[in-house]
């Protein structure tokens, strides 16, 4: 909620040079420190610092404002600390989008926001598709994990059907990975839309009501130097989500029903077999677009080692949030009657950029720089699909070949006093071990994700650098010690809402000590005689790093 914001700004801006004796083994990380950085970008005038968005302005300065302080270099566009991105912002036109199921027991229409939620094509500005269905189970599409859900199903001309996610005991990174794909594997087999459906578990994961919530959001997508939208499957000219009523109707005549298909889904190993179905669906919608530019903050560290400074370590947060939430019915009010509506951000991700502002403070003031050079990325647009990183890590300011390895903070849980860290991504690289020594001595150990079906590895900035070829990992607090409990009510209630502002009682100690702790692994990246590397026949590392020295696991 708001706070004296030109106090706390005042207090996080005098912080670096009341903290300035610090030691390269030893530096100080303060809990007031933390809370002055999220105070000022959760404060209430920043709006949710959305893309596009004057609060979202207003926070990229203040974190290039405290690189300069640092004596960083910046590392945006032309010698700024700017990598000013423009991205098409499209919407729905005032015809409401439709979604109309034809077949044996006659049509029946959904209109979006109901019992279907309708995709956003900015190639479609007037979209009307009608295509018969083929349902293709989890719709995935690999030979080395033995997937193969197109065998003997013609596609091509037609909308696929597939259940969300990904079979139950596929590794939950690889399954995350493969799951963010789908809409390539249907384009590549000649599909023109994709149709989704829930399972068992995605449902508990994600009730319909939660998902109907942000039906309406806008769609984004970056735009090349060369003025073209990125779109990752311009084939699919179609895409929808089915809550039950409208599955069903899509299941009329099949010979076998949705409910029959989840129970055999939410077995372990379970991969139903697709078939053509009976029906078909008209998808309607018009859309409008229109560009708005938002800015990556970009900062280096130069290194100290002479043969390694021109190796990059990237320590990345995004600085967007998700703005002011449209007015409804019921939205609670404050005892002066007035309904919040703002969703502050403050621990997704305030708490992230507090986290390295003040491990680049720490880098900083240090007398003994890192061997490495160290990027510090403030991303934007990651609320929109990771697109600031997507850019930066196809755009980068520097040469891709010489980035060697991303940690990545967001969203860490700062409700509780945390023992353990879980490392998204892990497990593909030498960033493991790294990561594991590097906090031992804290007395912290390094956590298994303990959420696979929250697909998050593939729903943070350090994907993006994993498809460039690059380790990475995702950084968060765990389960142990309080944590599960803390993640189960905070992802259930204060996540993408109003409720995760400076209301929340948060452990800024624990901020402190999280700080320390990425100090430490970003260090431990930056100072080791061999950079980051694949293990050996990984899959992540034989997919987008090929020909990359690889490391014995």
């Amino acid at each position: 909620m708001k706070t004296p914001m030109a106090l706390a700004a005042m207090t996080a801006l005098l912080l670096p040079a009341t903290l300035s004796a610090q030691s390269a083994t030893d530096p100080v990380f303060t809990a007031a420190a933390m809370r002055a950085h999220v105070e000022f970008l959760a404060d209430d005038l920043l709006q949710g610092r959305d893309t596009g968005s004057e609060g979202h302005e207003i926070a990229a300065r203040y974190v290039a404002s405290q690189f300069d302080g640092l004596g960083l270099k910046p590392a945006g566009d032309k010698g700024t600390w700017l990598q000013r991105i423009t991205f098409q912002k499209t919407e729905f036109g005032k015809t409401p989008a439709t979604l109309i199921v034809t077949g044996p027991a006659g049509a029946k229409s959904f209109t979006h926001a109901g019992d279907v939620i309708v995709g956003i094509n900015a190639d479609q500005p007037h979209l009307d598709v009608t295509a018969p269905l083929v349902f293709v189970g989890f719709g995935l599409e690999n030979a080395r994990l033995g997937l193969n859900d197109y065998a003997g199903l013609d596609v091509k001309g037609k909308i696929v059907v597939t259940l969300r996610g990904y079979p139950k005991g596929l590794p939950s990174e690889e399954g995350a990975h493969l799951s963010a794909t789908k809409g390539k594997i249907a384009e590549s087999h000649g599909a023109i839309g994709m149709i989704a459906l829930n399972t068992l578990q995605s449902a508990k994961a994600r009730p319909w009501a939660r998902m109907v919530q942000f039906a309406d959001e806008p769609d984004f997508t970056w735009v090349s130097p060369e003025g073209v939208p990125f779109n990752a499957a311009p084939g699919l000219r179609a895409s929808a989500m089915l809550n039950d009523p409208a599955a069903q109707a899509v299941f009329a005549g099949a010979p076998t029903t949705i409910a029959a298909i989840r129970k055999a889904a939410d077995k372990a190993g379970g991969k139903p077999k697709g078939f053509a179905l009976k029906t078909s669906v008209t998808i309607k919608a018009d859309t409008v677009s229109q560009r708005v530019t938002s800015p990556n903050v970009v900062a280096i560290l130069p290194g100290s080692d002479p043969k390694l400074r021109q190796e990059y370590v990237v320590l990345s947060a995004h600085l967007d949030h998700i703005g002011i939430s449209p007015a409804k019915a019921g939205d609670a009010a404050d005892e002066s009657g007035n309904r919040d509506r703002i969703n502050n951000g403050a621990l997704d991700n305030g708490a992230g950029i507090a986290t390295m502002l003040e491990v680049a403070r720490a880098m900083a003031q240090s007398p003994d720089k890192p061997r490495r050079s160290i990027i510090f990325l403030a991303s934007t647009a990651e609320e929109k699909g990771l697109l600031g990183a997507d850019y930066f890590a196809r755009h980068p300011t520097v040469p891709v070949k010489q980035i060697v390895g991303n940690v990545d903070l967001d969203m860490p849980l700062l409700l509780y006093p945390f023992t353990d860290v879980i490392a998204f991504g892990a497990d593909h690289s030498t960033l493991g071990p790294i990561v594991a020594k590097a906090v031992a001595p804290m007395g912290v150990k390094l956590a298994p994700d303990p959420m696979p079906q929250e697909t998050i590895f593939v729903r943070s900035d350090h994907y993006m650098f994993v498809k460039q070829g690059v380790p990475a990992v995702f950084l968060a607090t765990g389960y142990a010690n309080g944590g599960e409990k803390a993640w189960g009510e905070f992802l259930g209630g204060a996540y993408h809402h109003p409720g995760d502002d400076m209301m929340q009682k948060i452990d800024w100690n624990a901020g402190a000590r999280f700080a320390d702790a990425n100090y430490r692994i970003t260090r431990a990246m930056a100072d080791g005689d061999a950079p980051p590397r694949w293990f050996a026949k990984d899959f992540f590392g034989d997919l987008f790093a090929p020909q990359a020295e690889k490391a014995t696991r």
